[in-house]
């Protein structure tokens, strides 16, 4: 009995006994906590603008309360469909795309015995990643350019017609998502790299030893060891379908492609700015609208995981 009083003022003051001896690290807490209250949730309280007619001079707060108005415009409105279609398509063919080929590419470089050309292939896979956006699609259409850009004069020298790749709408959602494989499979093939180094060398060693193949070896140890690590990049991945990436979208779009280029993000942008009244509050319902739908993906795709591979985000 004596041992049970002593233990329970221990376990009512534990926590704050042990914030009292290490003050600092919790200390170190005030910044991030603090970005994320002002910066993440403290603009939420603005998305009520999405179910108000807002109005600058009565602000937020004055405006009057509308609904679902600005929601159901957007569902009828005749760029809906194509905006929605746009969207998905260039996320899922994203997607479908840029994990597989990180994903090989990772395979591919923890194979290699030869450490400084590992390291070579390594710092030229992950370098594309530190360009900017902006730059990247400049030098794009430098390259493919119709008349001066290198791959035209090429087809050209072979005999060839010149092809319009960027006034051809057709080529845009490819050019996007190859150019973005190539921008980004080096610096997301980082965590396939670093899970496939956890994996024991003596499995590998004995799987040689009963003469199974480099192909072999992936499908049969490689490929399950991480699938946990795949699974939870690929749910954090169908989390991000909505949102395509406004700048490289931007940035590539223009009159010729829009029926293929136009993305939620863009179509917001333009209401709001490019437009001569701004409807901040419509763009925000859109905006809200964008976030409720990827939240639900994040939540269907972790359940079925969770349900058929025991992997998930929680």
């Amino acid at each position: 009995m004596s041992t049970k009083k002593e233990l329970t003022p221990r376990k009512k003051h534990g926590f704050l006994a042990e914030m009292g001896t290490n003050w600092q690290l919790y200390a170190m807490l005030i910044l991030p906590i603090a970005y994320l209250l002002i910066f993440a949730y403290g603009p939420m309280l603005g998305v009520q603008i999405a179910f108000k007619d807002f109005k600058m001079g009565k602000g937020i707060w004055g405006s009057e309360w509308i609904g679902f108005d600005h929601f159901i415009r957007f569902f009828k409105s005749m760029q809906f469909p194509l905006v929605m279609k746009n969207t998905l398509i260039l996320s899922f063919y994203n997607l479908l795309v840029s994990t597989p080929m990180a994903l090989f590419l990772a395979v591919c470089v923890n194979y290699l015995t030869n450490q400084k050309y590992k390291k070579t292939v390594q710092m030229i896979t992950y370098a594309p990643h530190f360009v900017s956006v902006i730059i990247m699609v400049a030098i794009m259409n430098q390259i493919l350019a119709t008349r001066t850009g290198v791959v035209n004069n090429m087809i050209a020298a072979l005999g060839f017609e010149r092809v319009e790749f960027l006034g051809n709408a057709s080529y845009f959602r490819h050019l996007y998502v190859w150019s973005g494989v190539w921008q980004g499979a080096g610096w997301n093939s980082i965590i396939y790299i670093s899970a496939l180094a956890g994996i024991d060398p003596q499995v590998h060693e004995a799987a040689i030893v009963d003469g199974a193949t480099k192909v072999r070896r992936i499908f049969s140890i490689d490929l399950p060891s991480i699938l946990p690590t795949i699974v939870i990049l690929m749910i954090m991945n169908v989390g991000n379908i909505m949102n395509v990436g406004m700048t490289k979208v931007f940035a590539m779009q223009n009159t010729l492609n829009k029926t293929y280029s136009e993305v939620i993000e863009t179509y917001v942008y333009n209401v709001t700015f490019a437009s001569g009244m701004p409807n901040y509050d419509y763009t925000t319902a859109i905006g809200l609208f964008n976030s409720v739908i990827g939240l639900a993906l994040i939540v269907t795709v972790n359940a079925i995981s969770r349900k058929l591979t025991e992997s998930s985000l929680w």
